[in-house]
């Protein structure tokens, strides 16, 4: 089996898993994520954290994105934009929404919308993990040409790159391919990961 087929057969398992969890396992994973997600002193400080609207058995931020709100930070979701890249428009409860092309709500005629380098954290979502910081996404690339300028900088910079995922959906290697953008971090319903610590090279460069 080629590398491609491989990695359609890993997502396709990966996507079942997911969807297969009951409502009592996904509440129960939403608030282990928080746990997790307060272990980042970014998430409890940034002004602008983008997420995402939880679909297709997507650890759901349902208890992530109140807090925010409270805290006077501003939460955002992802809107298509052109060139398949993605631009952020600020999202409240309550504020409508309309199904993108893929059927993933939006904000529905945003007056305001944010390039991904006017971001401070993003919660990025994600079907595979491993703890080096490399993602197995859905397959459309989305978040790595929106985030492609990081590729340039010394990271962990501005805006800090989380992935969002489920304890089961850590695997053990994903081999990166040029145009993969790392992730800073990982939060899952079990722990908070920094891929950094997991980087051979980290400590010389610390």
């Amino acid at each position: 089996m080629d590398a491609t087929a491989e990695r359609r057969e890993l997502r396709q398992s990966l996507a079942e898993r997911r969807r297969a969890l009951t409502p009592p396992e996904r509440m129960a994973a939403a608030q282990g994520l928080r746990r997790s997600l307060e272990q980042l002193p970014e998430y409890l400080t940034d002004s602008r954290v983008a997420g995402y609207w939880a679909s297709h058995g997507e650890l759901p931020l349902n208890l992530v994105i109140p807090p925010l709100a409270a805290r006077g930070q501003q939460f955002l979701l992802p809107v298509i934009g052109k060139c398949q890249r993605l631009q952020f428009a600020p999202w409240q409860s309550g504020d409508d929404v309309q199904p993108n092309r893929y059927g993933i709500p939006e904000p529905v005629e945003p007056t305001e919308l944010f390039e991904p380098f006017q971001l401070d954290l993003v919660l990025v979502p994600l079907l595979g993990f491993d703890r080096r910081g490399h993602r197995l996404g859905h397959g459309g690339g989305y978040y790595d040409r929106s985030f492609a300028f990081l590729k340039d900088q010394v990271r962990p910079t501005e805006p800090l790159l989380v992935g969002i995922a489920y304890a089961f959906q850590e695997l053990p290697q994903i081999e990166a391919a040029k145009w993969d953008v790392a992730l800073d971090f990982i939060a899952t319903d079990r722990e908070l990961i920094d891929c950094n610590a997991n980087d051979p090279g980290y400590e010389a460069n610390a």
